[in-house]
């Protein structure tokens, strides 16, 4: 099927220009320490595009506005641009880059933790969205989901004067990678997954408490707690990556041979 395409303006499409020139050569900096073809969602006028040029590797360029892709094929013969919607393209490239537009962030985001095809992610998006990916100031649900086989770092932030037109809200710059050595193995995921779900959505004063209100014995919790290094009085947002996956390894193992007796 073909993509949909538009013709309209920016503001139309959700999206703001990018216009900071230090933060273009960051984001191509950051692009610049990964390896392999690049995939760019949300060209544009090609801003960053012709800076992910000069890197001087295969980039794959996409847009939903026709008009601005012609321009972009000019202005950057030595890219593939292509009319495409972000939501649709396969994201079958090493590394994703791009100024995402702000009201797509999440189902962008979700795509990407749902698909094997890149390994890096450099992505301009709002403040708010880089600090709670990269846990500051405490894990989000998706966050903890996706940690055991991704890594999230925060950036600089972006003022949001430096887009045009101008956002109600700053950007940041936020990169993931695909860990090399994932923390549980890939067949855990749908279920360990549900697992931080109901840990997040329960109520307690507690992760012991927590767990205990979904269905883990406490004793049994306990013993998991202290494996995993985590105080009884932790809230779920406060926990590391390398502790979720040995709570879940703990408790997982226990539920399996009690399964298999």
């Amino acid at each position: 099927m073909r993509p949909h395409s538009h013709t309209g303006g920016r503001h139309e499409l959700g999206q703001n220009f990018l216009t900071h020139r230090p933060t273009l050569r960051r984001l191509t900096d950051l692009v610049a320490e990964t390896d392999g073809p690049i995939l760019e969602l949300g060209a544009g006028d090609g801003a960053l595009t012709e800076h992910l040029a000069r890197l001087g590797r295969d980039l794959r360029a996409i847009d939903i506005d026709a008009r601005r892709v012609a321009r972009l094929r000019t202005r950057v013969p030595t890219a593939s641009v292509q009319v495409s919607d972000a939501l649709h393209e396969p994201l079958n490239r090493p590394v994703v880059v791009g100024n995402i537009p702000f009201h797509l962030t999440t189902p962008i985001l979700r795509r990407l933790l749902d698909h094997d095809g890149w390994r890096h992610a450099v992505l301009l998006t709002q403040w708010e969205v880089a600090r709670k990916r990269a846990g500051v100031g405490g894990a989000t649900m998706m966050t903890a989901q996706a940690a055991p086989w991704f890594s999230f770092r925060q950036h600089e932030r972006v003022p949001a004067a430096h887009f045009r037109p101008m956002p109600a809200v700053d950007g940041g710059i936020l990169t993931v990678s695909r860990r090399e050595r994932a923390l549980l193995a890939t067949q855990e995921r749908r279920p360990y997954e549900s697992f931080i779900s109901a840990v997040f959505r329960s109520r307690g004063h507690g992760i012991l408490q927590v767990l205990r209100n979904t269905g883990h014995p406490p004793s049994r919790a306990h013993g998991a707690l202290s494996d995993a290094g985590v105080a009884h009085r932790a809230l779920p947002r406060d926990l590391r990556p390398e502790q979720w996956a040995t709570l879940w390894k703990r408790l997982n193992a226990h539920d399996s041979r009690r399964a298999g007796q």
